[in-house]
C-alpha cells in the first residue's frame, strides 16, 4: 500500500524547507564534511559503557585512548591512561596526532575521544578520525559523547583522572 500525500505546501514553506537542509542531504555532496563528527560511520563509533567495559577486562587488549580535545580540558578531568594527543580542529593538533601514532602497528586499536561540546558540534573528533584513517589505521573507533565528558562519562560513575 502506497502512501499519496494529497496536500499542498506553500513556496515559502518549500524554500525555507530546503535552505535549512544541509547540502550533504539534498545530494549535493557526499556526506558531511569531515570536520564534522557525523562523519564517522556509527560501526566506528563506541560507546562509553564498551570502553568502559574494555578498559577493565584483563583478558581484551587495551586500546590506545588519547584524547583529541582542548589541553585545559584533558588536565581539568580525562579518562585513565588516556593521553593527549592535541586539537583535531587545528593543524598543530593533527601534527601531535600523527606524530604520536606514526610509528604504531596499523592494526592498533585507537580510541580518539574529545567531550568538549554535543557529538554534533564537536570540532575536533571528525578531523583526528579521518587523519588516523588517512594515515592507514583500520582498527579506530571514536567515543561517542552524545553531550559532552562530563554527562556522558564522568556523571555516569566511569573513572576520571586530572593533570598531566
Amino acid at each position: 500500500m502506497r502512501f499519496r500525500w494529497a496536500g499542498r505546501v506553500s513556496a515559502p514553506v518549500c524554500v525555507a524547507l530546503l535552505l535549512a537542509t544541509p547540502a550533504w542531504v539534498k545530494g549535493q555532496a557526499q556526506g558531511p564534511p569531515q570536520s564534522s563528527a557525523l562523519s564517522i560511520p556509527e560501526v566506528q563509533r563506541m560507546l562509553p559503557e564498551d570502553l568502559n567495559r574494555l578498559l577493565h577486562t584483563r583478558e581484551a587488549e587495551k586500546p590506545l585512548v588519547l584524547q583529541v580535545g582542548s589541553r585545559v580540558m584533558y588536565d581539568q578531568a580525562h579518562i585513565p591512561g588516556a593521553e593527549y594527543a592535541g586539537p583535531g580542529s587545528s593543524q598543530e593538533g593533527l601534527k601531535l596526532l600523527h606524530d604520536r601514532v606514526a610509528r604504531l602497528q596499523r592494526s592498533s586499536l585507537i580510541v580518539i575521544y574529545c567531550g568538549c561540546c554535543p557529538w554534533t558540534r564537536c570540532p575536533n573528533i571528525g578531523p583526528a578520525y579521518h587523519e588516523l584513517r588517512r594515515m592507514g589505521f583500520a582498527n579506530v573507533k571514536a567515543l561517542y559523547l552524545a553531550d559532552n565528558f562530563g554527562a556522558d562519562w564522568a556523571n555516569r560513575g566511569y573513572p576520571v583522572a586530572s593533570g598531566q
